[in-house]
């Protein structure tokens, strides 16, 4: 076992003692496992939920973006700050509705909400599915990460099955708590790694700390414009504009437990002010993104690009370090992920009611998904893969819904939310892999016109039943009355 790899795998293990750290018995409340107890303050809120963002593609996917599309790489920075600004209101409304009523998951609130369990149902389904390949993602981002620092195949898939039943363990033991001590690690070590490698890559491959733009600017000015690829300028636009209304409104399940985990609305709102500062840090693997460009072309694998440069400029042991940070970039969205998914399913999916037997199925099915996620990653890596297509596009769906429930006066009617949330869901897979070409926007906003348009018809044709149906005339108003008498 080289340098590289021997400081990674005690990293993972660091991360994996972390989250058991601190718990001399597993928890064994719903309430407490999945949200904590409610009593997370700002900096852990912030750090939480930073940390749900903060991925392997925010790590590695954002170099390769660069590589492949330029400047139109950047979108990924100022949709999620402007987001912000919305969920600082959106936010403390979902956080109070969800304390008093004691919801623990997006199902739950949208259940509650319209008072359908069937509306809570479909929704922790196509939760459920949407979230599924992105967990894959990250077991499959694993183990390409050590892979590529180290050069062994073998490694990463050894790496991989290690870290991933380690996150298992300590997600069954601690619950959110341990995600939230492991985000702490994960994401101090991230900001040093950040600072080292946007210093030591550029002096080693440019002599500077430019990141090769001078370069790039006298030789291939292109990259410093916004590229849309095969798609055209709205594909692009409405692309930007779907991931902003979906990060706005938590149309991801797996970032709502962060929410629900704060003990105040201040928690909530000030998280939201801090949180834009990942978006800064996100720019860093972005601009070295060029940085790759120069040193070994545009033709390159963009997503092994960031290893590759660390490999040549570290010493052995500084990328066993960055080894472990990239490490942690995926454990801990994958925990995070488990701690999102198995409530879903106890709550929604087989709506279990004893708690004590709640709690007993939900440590099954986070060791069932874990494990089936993990054989399909390694055995099928394209069976999820392919449905990841679908999680940003598909999950926005629910947006509808939960803007209804806490930005409407008079609460739209059951029935046309789900209906609406089918129809979009298929609009969506319909247009993804359907054979034939579509309208040239992103899916998800294809499918929101078809959720919105189809929510909007039912909700007329409803209340317009409902008005013939309700007597106005003041003498037959008093016949009725007379006759009830």
């Amino acid at each position: 076992m080289n340098v590289t790899l021997a400081i990674g795998v005690l990293g993972m293990l660091v991360i994996a003692a972390i989250g058991f750290y601190g718990r001399r018995q597993p928890v064994k409340d719903m309430d407490e496992w999945a949200v904590a107890g409610r009593k997370f303050g700002v900096m852990t809120t912030w750090v939480l939920q930073a940390g749900e963002t903060f991925t392997t593609f925010t790590f590695l996917g954002t170099v390769g973006l660069v590589v492949s599309l330029g400047a139109s790489a950047f979108y990924c920075i100022p949709y999620i700050p402007l987001a912000y600004l919305v969920m600082y209101w959106i936010a403390p409304k979902l956080w109070r509705r969800a304390k008093a009523a004691g919801y623990v998951t997006q199902s739950d609130f949208l259940r509650g909400s319209y008072n359908s369990p069937t509306l809570g149902f479909l929704s922790a389904v196509f939760g459920i599915i949407f979230l599924l390949p992105y967990l894959q993602l990250q077991i499959t981002g694993l183990g390409l990460i050590v892979r590529a620092a180290t050069g062994g195949a073998a490694d990463g898939t050894i790496s991989s099955i290690v870290a991933f039943v380690l996150v298992i363990a300590f997600v069954l033991w601690s619950g959110l708590h341990g995600v939230a001590r492991t985000s702490y690690f994960k994401d101090v070590l991230m900001i040093l790694v950040m600072l080292v490698i946007s210093i030591a890559i550029p002096m080693h491959f440019n002599g500077g700390l430019d990141f090769g733009l001078s370069t790039i600017a006298r030789e291939m000015p292109e990259m410093l414009y916004v590229q849309t690829g095969t798609y055209g300028i709205w594909w692009f636009i409405t692309s930007m504009a779907i991931s902003m209304i979906g990060v706005m409104f938590y149309a991801l399940p797996h970032n709502w437990p962060a929410v629900l985990a704060s003990r105040s609305e201040k928690a909530v709102r000030q998280n939201l002010i801090y949180l834009p500062i990942y978006s800064a840090l996100a720019s860093i693997p972005m601009l070295l993104g060029y940085t790759a460009i120069v040193a070994f072309g545009s033709d390159q694998d963009g997503d092994s690009a960031m290893l590759k440069m660390a490999s040549e400029a570290l010493p052995p042991w500084a990328m066993g370090v960055v080894l472990t940070a990239a490490a942690a970039t995926a454990m801990v969205p994958s925990a995070a992920l488990l701690i999102a998914i198995a409530p879903l399913a106890v709550n929604n999916v087989f709506q279990v009611k004893d708690e004590k037997r709640k709690f007993v199925v939900n440590q099954a099915v986070v060791v069932v998904f874990g494990l089936a996620a993990l054989v399909l990653a390694l055995s099928m890596p394209n069976l999820l893969g392919n449905m990841l297509l679908l999680t940003f596009s598909g999950s926005t769906q629910v947006v509808p819904a939960i803007a209804g429930a806490l930005l409407l006066k008079r609460r739209l009617d059951k029935a046309s939310v789900i209906a609406g949330l089918c129809a979009g869901v298929f609009t969506v897979i319909l247009l993804t892999f359907a054979p034939f070409d579509g309208p040239d926007i992103n899916t998800g906003i294809s499918g929101l016109i078809v959720n919105i348009a189809v929510i909007a018809v039912i909700e007329l044709v409803i209340r317009v039943r409902r008005s013939v149906a309700t007597p106005h005339d003041p003498i037959e108003i008093a016949s009725e009355a007379a006759a009830r008498a």
